[in-house]
């Protein structure tokens, strides 16, 4: 089976390491590479890394440099992606790296990105949680049963995956309050993308620590909120807040949460015991072993989750901390695994749990 996949904002971050991975996977053949500004050059002069593909030229992102692929990846800014992907065949996987698709909530987008909505797509995190009360109690689905067949897939937030996965089980186990969960995150450069920015240099940046979007003014803060609703959650409220770090990658995000009325006596055996049965099985999240706590070292370049938790007790409040890499994990590594599952291949192929060290 061979998968033919164009990739349009092929110079950006997100489309580079798209293009990382799809040369690594056994059944892809790389098609159309476009762009925008950098249309006519070529990729090595953008992607010096990638040299397989070194000497391929860019296109200008049109439809009909799209069109004729199995697969479109769409690594281009906020409120670009709609009017392209609907114009492209419906029976074409389309894989949409940026936001214009993530929210259910056209209001929500609206006030978080100032523009009209372009629709709801599948949500691309294959483990998250969809609660659903039965007589039995609270039962829950993973988002990958709904990610089997799609031909649409809307690709989450770096920052979403890392705080999504650190609370979600605590969160569907009833053993988290979904109100007054604060999350403070550590990112590296890469997540700001590659746009030329005073506070982006290196000489503002090498030693410094900044944080930015302070207030509940982030993007993402709808979107972590729809995902923990979709673990069985009533009404959420979070404070976010991320700091730019002097790193190339990775995010390290410490999110906290109060103990659920009920459980102030909530033992760390019983909180471990409901992570590790939201995540066993999974191939690319994991639970570390009690006192083992995640570092942004331990993902470089693997699509892995890393989690920890313990409790504050003095505070009544469960600390998770969750490392990911944001460019794999995060984007395309997530991306290629929501593809996998569409077009009913192994989650795993073309994809690695090893990380790269020192």
């Amino acid at each position: 089976m061979t998968i033919t996949v164009a990739v349009a904002g092929a110079s950006g971050y997100a489309g580079g390491e798209m293009l990382r991975l799809l040369a690594g996977h056994p059944e892809v053949e790389i098609g159309a590479l476009t762009a925008h500004s950098t249309a006519g050059s070529l990729l090595g002069l953008h992607q010096p890394h990638l040299r397989s593909l070194a000497d391929r030229v860019l296109l200008p992102t049109t439809v009909e440099h799209l069109v004729g692929h199995d697969v479109v990846v769409l690594a281009l800014p906020h409120g670009a992606s709609g009017e392209i992907a609907a114009q492209l065949p419906d029976d074409v996987l389309v894989l949409d790296l940026g936001a214009d698709h993530r929210l259910a909530s056209a209001a929500d987008w609206t006030a978080f990105y100032g523009s009209e909505h372009a629709g709801t797509w599948p949500y691309g995190l294959p483990e998250l949680l969809i609660t659903e009360q039965t007589g039995a109690g609270v039962e829950y689905t993973k988002q990958r049963e709904v990610l089997a067949g799609a031909r649409r897939i809307a690709v989450p937030g770096c920052n979403v995956t890392a705080v999504t996965l650190g609370l979600q089980p605590g969160v569907a186990a009833g053993l988290l309050s979904p109100v007054d969960v604060v999350a403070v995150l550590a990112n590296g450069y890469s997540g700001a993308g590659k746009s030329l920015k005073t506070h982006l240099l290196a000489s503002e940046a090498l030693g410094s620590a900044q944080p930015y979007a302070v207030g509940g003014s982030h993007r993402h803060i709808p979107e972590i909120a729809q995902n923990l609703r979709s673990a069985g959650a009533d009404e959420v409220t979070i404070s976010f807040t991320p700091t730019l770090v002097p790193m190339a990658r990775g995010i390290l995000a410490t999110a906290t949460a109060r103990l659920a009325p009920g459980h102030e006596d909530l033992s760390v055996a019983d909180l471990r015991q409901a992570y590790e049965q939201a995540y066993v099985g999974e191939p690319f999240v994991e639970l570390l072993p009690e006192g083992q706590w995640p570092t942004t070292a331990m993902t470089l370049g693997a699509n892995t989750a890393l989690v920890q938790v313990a409790i504050d007790r003095a505070a009544g409040r469960v600390v998770t901390v969750t490392a990911i890499d944001n460019l794999v994990k995060g984007t395309a590594g997530g991306a290629v695994q929501s593809m996998n599952i569409a077009l009913g291949l192994p989650q795993t192929l073309g994809l690695t749990t090893e990380g790269v060290a020192p």
